[in-house]
């Protein structure tokens, strides 16, 4: 896959169409640099830009939007909402696909040179590329902000990384650096700034000071005023949603809100946000509101629901949740491919996709006809004593068969490893002996991910079993095609498996693999006629 970095420069002009417009043109303009989002606020005076490429094309993708900025944003004008130390406020690198932190620090150490040395203006490393412990977290480096620059400038404690320690009255300083995604995440209030900044107080991990620590990590806080939707926020920067998820912030918001008896009207995400945390958030409200939901649709429906997501505007999933921006890129999954181009791939002449990727699709298929058949029984009123049944019965299907589908790639992607290892050099011992490790290296990520399919196999027996018996009687044959089909894909692992062992050196290693692929295959006959017995024994 691709090297992807995103980058979020926030500018600081949130009013002026024109030069939002020239910003945006700046970066979509430069080569390799695709644009997902926009978002300007007329109250905080900033605009919040987001768009991803390699590293080297966002590096160069936020030095033509600051160079564009120069000549369009004068600081020394500048109010609003929001904090802020420069036209360029802050430009945060962050790892999406294929790349590392350390990749992105890298990106942050180029882009402030370049910036610095383009513009001749003061840049500040924060997050993980910071140079200084003191500097690592972004509100400390901005303190003051952009009215106490020119005196900060004259401290020793406040060199810039890069560039000169001078004031430049029309651009101040910017602070760019490395780190995990950041969800911009405001709390609607029906409510005066101040009791929404009484909040923020309460919520963030700063809290009001250090004798007063805050209710939630990873969270920075402050309240303002939107004019433009005439109502309050508690707007938050949540740093690590594995740490504070978004569900966890909101309902905070909510609890203290209701003791103030402030009503909260919805909630708004500035700029992208990743999938995950919008499941996460689902999972939660299912698992406590005890919901049947496995579509990952509707789980996103459901978040937009019940956060108020869409209250001061429309919240198109496709256009906000960066997977789904990003994946309308080019996508060369072979998932991705109609059913028609991957059997025409599967037929030509080349050693993959082959009978391990092929594998994987049916199984994903199999698993599939086992969701059906609990679909088709569930929420029917003949079947409806089953319901609290095929509510247990549904998900492991429903959970296999996206599993499953990525084992489609996961199989090419190990085989053409280990071609790629038969490749490399072998003219001196020293590349003999590289070339070796490396071909074994590549044998056994062969081996494992069509053991690992067969595993995944064995944990849908059980539900099968069950399913075949209770669920809908009029799609007995699917189950007994979901039967066969997974047999038949445990087969094709294990035939995957015990080619590529007899060229693997470790012998420990093949007797353990041999015995567990032998095993697997064993359980998947067993289970697979019991299955069909059980279907055939109904009427």
């Amino acid at each position: 896959m691709a090297q992807l970095v995103e980058c979020v420069p926030n500018f600081s002009e949130g009013r002026n169409k024109e030069v939002i417009d020239a910003i945006a043109a700046a970066v979509s303009g430069t080569p390799g640099c695709s644009l997902l989002d926009i978002d300007p606020g007329a109250s905080t005076n900033r605009t919040v830009y987001t768009f991803v490429g390699s590293p080297a094309a966002v590096v160069e993708g936020a030095l033509n939007a600051a160079r564009q900025a120069f000549s369009l944003i004068d600081m020394s004008t500048h109010s609003g909402e929001h904090p802020r130390t420069g036209a360029l406020d802050v430009c945060p690198f962050i790892p999406v696909q294929n790349v590392s932190m350390d990749d992105c620090v890298h990106c942050a150490d180029v882009f402030g040179q370049k910036l610095a040395e383009m513009l001749n203006v003061p840049v500040y490393l924060y997050g993980e590329a910071a140079q200084k412990e003191s500097r690592r977290n972004l509100p400390s480096v901005r303190t003051g902000e952009y009215e106490a620059l020119a005196d900060k400038l004259k401290l020793s404690d406040w060199s810039p990384d890069f560039g000169p320690a001078v004031f430049v009255p029309s651009w101040g300083a910017t602070v760019t650096g490395a780190r995990k995604f950041l969800i911009a995440f405001n709390v609607n209030l029906i409510g005066t700034k101040e009791q929404a900044h009484r909040i923020a107080l309460d919520l963030r991990e700063q809290g009001r000071g250090k004798d007063q620590p805050g209710l939630l990590q990873k969270v920075q806080g402050m309240g303002w005023y939107l004019d433009e939707a005439n109502i309050a926020q508690v707007s938050t920067n949540i740093l690590d949603y594995e740490v504070t998820p978004l569900h966890t912030v909101h309902q905070e918001v909510c609890r203290l809100a209701e003791e103030l008896k402030l009503p909260v009207v919805g909630s708004q995400i500035v700029g992208l946000i990743p999938l995950k945390a919008v499941l996460d958030s689902a999972d939660f409200y299912i698992q406590r509101d005890r919901l049947f939901i496995v579509e990952e649709e509707h789980k996103v429906r459901l978040v937009i629901s019940k956060l108020g997501l869409d209250s001061l505007g429309p919240f198109n999933p496709k256009e906000r949740i960066i997977e789904y921006m990003v994946r309308t890129q080019e996508d060369s999954r072979l998932v991705s491919l109609s059913l028609q181009q991957f059997v025409q791939s599967v037929g030509a002449r080349t050693a993959a996709p082959g009978g391990g990727s092929v594998s994987a699709a049916v199984a994903a298929l199999g698993a599939a006809l086992g969701a059906m058949v609990g679909q088709m029984t569930y929420g029917k009123r003949q079947f409806e004593k089953l319901d609290d049944r095929m509510r247990r019965l549904i998900p492991p299907f429903h959970q296999a068969m996206n599993e499953l589908l990525l084992m489609v790639d996961a199989d090419s992607t190990a085989f053409n490893s280990y071609m790629a290892a038969l490749k490399m050099p072998k003219n001196t011992a020293e590349e003999m002996k590289r070339r070796e490790v490396a071909m074994q290296e590549g044998l056994q990520r062969a081996v494992a991910v069509p053991l690992a399919l067969a595993d995944r196999i064995s944990v849908l027996w059980s539900p099968l079993k069950e399913m075949v018996v209770y669920g809908n009687i009029a799609c007995k044959s699917d189950a007994q095609v979901a039967a066969k089909a997974l047999e038949t894909a445990v087969f094709g692992a294990y035939y995957n498996v015990t080619i590529n062992l007899k060229d693997i050196a470790d012998d420990a290693f093949k007797m353990a693999t041999q015995k567990r692929a032998a095993a697997l295959l064993q359980e998947a006959k067993e289970s697979a006629a019991a299955v069909l017995l059980a279907a055939e024994e109904r009427n």
